[in-house]
């Protein structure tokens, strides 16, 4: 029988010859959700996305896990689509480690490469409340997506996400985490996001689980929500933990100490705290990072990691893997921190300089020129600018560097030449920076020798780690080319502090030295050993007392600076009531300068001399300045109303009358008072009060008349335009003054005109 007579059976029982009709109830992946996805999780970012196809539970059919890694291309989106496809045919779930890893075949948490979203899974309680918690303290979120499960209560399962300006990196991708953690610790959300390489569902991808088929739905999208990831950090710390749900985040996990690492043996097969793999990155990544900071050479570093390799790698890696796992992380450091940084070569122990005393007392040479005099800075040297935030260190100091850019003296401080400045700045931002430049007094003339000599940075955002040292020596190198500057300058040390690889902060003695030596001295010696550096530095909290016995005490954290600095300036308030500022100062290469008190006059700093100072019960002598302060307005106020009125004193006739009113105290004081006021011209006289009404007076001096006064006049006056009858007043004008010299009563030879004596004003 030939196959052309053969019948299929199973064809011949189908007696529905209809075309087949579509399943309503079939979901297929949206293409469109899923770009909105991949735009907010992955488009600042480079590298490889690792997706993940999981067969959902509850299905009742097994499948083994799916991986794929896609470049972030213009294919990303294409190849995605596809890969969510093929998930919902086989029923399996489509996650995606929302970062990004350098090369494809790896996927954990050391390997994420770059970040650009914090994200909660809000998977469990009452998630509408978490949800107006989260954005009540944290802001709107750009994307919120319902994941596809839903809890007992029937509420959609949500994954709330916040993007990023730009990706985290390096150090931030931990810091992200941390963030990622504390979040769902304080809402009660999915805590597993800790980790760098925990997956989570794609929007628009199809939810399997259970037997429920549901799509992985955008609920809301807004685009133009981004946050930075260090003011994010601050909103979340701040955030208190939601009501009978979250609490505050307990202790991390911290990783293994470097100590640990370079110390314990590691056996292959994982059977030890860490891998084989983990231990030698961290080794060679440690060594790299000395060798890259120019603690040590490269060939020393190599040796140390052969070193490790060959005592703590059980069995040890093969010389070639060694070699091509350091050559990639030293590539990879050198991307994220700049080129290594060269330090200048140390003579060797046996050229160590040393003088005998004779030679010392021979050499009379001339001394060097001071960069500041006098001796405030020298070649070399150290200054270090004090004070509490906000008492105006930096608009002293930028008032400080113009001047010497200029080479004009600034309150005393007198610059040898015009000095060419590079100000490394992380406190002001740019337009706020400008602003204060183009406020500061100077002679045009000055000010055009000054223009190209001060180079400043606008407020930055790094630490002056080994990187920040490497992009600061090109900065200075792009502006200053083959010559040096005279100062560097550093403002402040809190903003740009590095501790080192064991993390210290200011308080921790070595950290500060390190700091010190391996950072701030590593930037002079690489574009100028000469050079005189500032750094300007917070004040903590101490009592005026303190203060006044010590004030260098007052430095923020540890005493090591303090020991390690040629020069001090601290700057503080005397009367936190008034404005003045208080310098003083401490030298290690000079003697010592009297301590100075300074002000700012018509957008000058000026110096004010301490011998009109108070020195003894000071604060009850300004008490008694500002009551006859007081006093004085009192007085000539009432003068003033009473002769609207078209009532005039004389001075005892005002003593009486006004005793114990208005707090001017009794007679006796009130014409003291009024003495005091005609001595110093704000009280004059008149002899004849006719003209308002009164007649002459009997009194010594007459009546008492003070500027501006006016009585009533008998006509009235009627307005031009309105017609209103307004009363008529004319004005009260002195004949006779008290002589400030002689106290005789003198003529005034015009009226019209209000002389005060000199030195006094109105």
């Amino acid at each position: 029988m030939s196959e052309n007579n053969i019948v299929s059976l199973d064809a011949w029982r189908d007696f529905n010859d209809a075309a087949p009709q579509a399943d309503p109830f079939d979901i297929e992946p949206d293409p469109q959700q899923i770009a909105v996805f991949l735009d907010v999780v992955f488009g600042y970012c480079e590298g490889w996305a690792p997706l993940r196809g999981f067969v959902d539970k509850g299905q009742g059919i097994d499948g083994r896990p799916h991986n794929a890694w896609i470049e972030i291309d213009d294919s990303l989106l294409e190849k995605a689509v596809s890969f969510a496809s093929w998930a919902a045919r086989e029923g399996a779930a489509f996650y995606v480690v929302p970062g990004t890893v350098a090369e494809t075949g790896r996927a954990k948490a050391a390997d994420v490469l770059q970040m650009q979203t914090v994200l909660v899974d809000l998977d469990a309680g009452d998630i509408v409340a978490k949800l107006d918690h989260l954005i009540r303290h944290l802001g709107e979120p750009t994307l919120l997506v319902e994941s596809g499960g839903r809890t007992p209560d029937g509420l959609d399962k949500l994954h709330v996400w916040w993007r990023l300006s730009e990706p985290a990196e390096g150090e931030d991708i931990a810091l992200l985490c941390r963030l990622r953690g504390d979040i769902a610790v304080k809402v009660g959300g999915d805590t597993h996001f800790r980790s760098a390489h925990q997956p989570i569902r794609l929007a628009g991808s199809v939810y399997h689980k259970g037997g429920f088929k549901r799509l992985v739905n955008i609920r809301r999208h807004s685009p133009r929500v981004e946050v930075h990831l260090r003011d994010f950090a601050e909103l979340v710390d701040t955030m208190p933990p939601l009501a009978g749900v979250g609490s505050e985040p307990g202790p991390s996990n911290d990783k293994p100490s470097i100590t640990e690492i370079l110390t314990t043996p590691v056996r292959e097969g994982g059977e030890d705290d860490w891998t084989r793999f983990q231990g030698a990155s961290a080794a060679i990544g440690h060594y790299v990072r000395l060798a890259h900071e120019g603690r040590m050479s490269r060939d020393e570093a190599w040796e140390a990691i052969c070193q490790y390799n060959a005592a703590q790698l059980r069995p040890s890696w093969p010389l070639e893997r060694l070699a091509s796992e350091a050559q990639r992380l030293w590539r990879l450091h050198e991307e994220r921190h700049g080129p290594a940084l060269e330090r200048l070569s140390t003579p060797p122990m046996s050229a160590l300089p040393a003088f005998t005393l004779g030679a010392l007392l021979d050499d009379t040479s001339p001394m060097p020129d001071d960069i500041i005099a006098p001796r405030v800075l020298t070649p070399g040297g150290m200054l270090v600018l004090g004070g509490a935030p906000k008492v105006g260190k930096s608009d002293f100091l930028i008032s400080l560097l113009v001047h010497m850019a200029a080479g004009v003296p600034f309150l005393g401080f007198a610059p040898s030449q015009p000095l060419r400045i590079f100000y490394l700045q992380a406190e002001i931002q740019y337009h706020y920076l400008r602003e204060r430049l183009q406020a500061i007094r100077i002679d045009p003339a000055l000010l055009a020798v000054a223009r190209d000599n001060l180079v400043a940075t606008p407020k930055v955002r790094m630490l002056l780690d080994a990187g920040g040292v490497a992009l600061a020596v090109a900065a200075v190198r792009a502006h200053y080319g083959h010559g040096a500057p005279d100062i560097l300058c550093i403002d402040p040390i809190r903003n740009l502090f590095d501790g080192g690889p064991d993390g210290g902060g200011e308080n921790d003695n070595t950290a500060m030295l390190f700091f010190l030596q391996e950072r701030v001295e590593a930037l002079r010696d690489a574009v100028a050993p000469d050079a005189g550096l500032i750094l300007c530095h917070h004040t903590r909290k101490i009592t005026k007392k303190q203060l006044a016995e010590d004030p260098f005490m007052a430095l923020s954290g540890a005493g090591s600076l303090r020991s390690f600095y040629s020069s001090g300036i601290i700057m503080h308030r005397p009367d936190e009531d008034r404005p003045e500022r208080m310098l003083h100062f401490e030298l290690r290469n000079g003697p010592g300068i009297e301590p100075m008190i300074i002000d700012k006059a018509d957008g000058r700093w000026v110096s004010i001399d301490r011998s009109s100072e108070r020195l003894v019960r000071k604060a009850l002598g300004d008490k008694l300045d500002a009551e006859r302060v007081r006093k004085h307005d009192v007085i000539l106020g009432v003068l003033l109303d009473e002769a609207l009125e078209g009532r005039l004193y004389t001075i005892n006739q005002f003593a009486e009358a006004f005793e114990n009113r208005g707090g001017l105290g009794g007679k006796d004081t009130i014409r003291d008072r009024l003495n005091v006021l005609a001595t110093k011209g704000f009280v004059k006289f008149v002899r004849d009060g006719t003209p308002y009404g009164l007649g002459p007076s009997r009194s010594r001096f007459g009546f008492l008349c003070v500027e501006g006064m006016a009585a009533p006049a008998e006509e009235e006056a009627v307005d031009p335009e309105t017609g209103e009858v307004l009363p008529a007043s004319v004005a009260v004008l002195p004949t006779h003054y008290k002589s400030p010299q002689t106290g005789a009563l003198l003529e005034v030879e015009n009226p019209h005109v209000w002389v005060y004596p000199e030195g006094e004003q109105s």
